[in-house]
């Protein structure tokens, strides 16, 4: 059995690869693995933010536009500060990806493709804390990136245009004389 449904996946890939614009948005340990995720996506060309939900419902959802993607990620779908976000987003007809555990949850029911997320506890022996949960979409969301470097044709020569530091830039940069 696969860990994620393969046709939610594919949708999620092409949808990702289609959009002008990425927001990420997510509370908690979802919202910095959300954050992670808009870099991943910026690293490969893929014009991407997070938007925080404090920040959304006071105008930042103005940075998505009709034909663009939100990735909502909240482990149990419920999280009160993502609900308002999810009816602005269906009035501007953003397609809405969400990674959640809950399928009944109102950011499933609301999504247009759903990533079910599989944690089956965290690691601390009071099952609180986002350990496991948040290695989990780490993970989820590298697997996007990998997939979409894939599906856009994305090459290592663009990546060494736009990461011209540390060690990765020397060697992605790296001429002999």
């Amino acid at each position: 059995m696969a860990y994620l449904d393969e046709e939610q996946f594919a949708k999620a890939v092409e949808a990702l690869a289609k959009a002008e614009r990425i927001g990420t948005i997510g509370c908690g340990h979802s919202g910095i693995m959300c954050q992670h995720f808009a870099h991943l996506l910026c690293c490969i060309e893929r014009p991407a933010r997070f938007i925080s939900p404090a920040e959304a419902v006071h105008g930042a959802t103005g940075f998505l536009q009709k034909g663009d993607v939100a990735v909502f990620a909240s482990r149990g779908g419920k999280t009160k500060e993502l609900l308002p976000i999810i009816d602005i987003c269906k009035a501007k007809d953003v397609t809405i990806i969400s990674i959640t555990e809950n399928l009944e949850s109102p950011l499933a029911q609301s999504a247009d493709i759903v990533l079910k997320q599989h944690v089956n506890r965290e690691t601390d022996k009071y099952n609180s804390q986002g350990t496991t949960s948040s290695t989990a979409l780490c993970i989820i969301f590298h697997a996007l990136q990998t997939a979409l470097i894939e599906e856009t044709g994305y090459r290592n020569e663009q990546f060494a245009l736009i990461h011209p530091g540390g060690a990765v830039g020397e060697r992605l940069n790296h001429h002999s004389l």
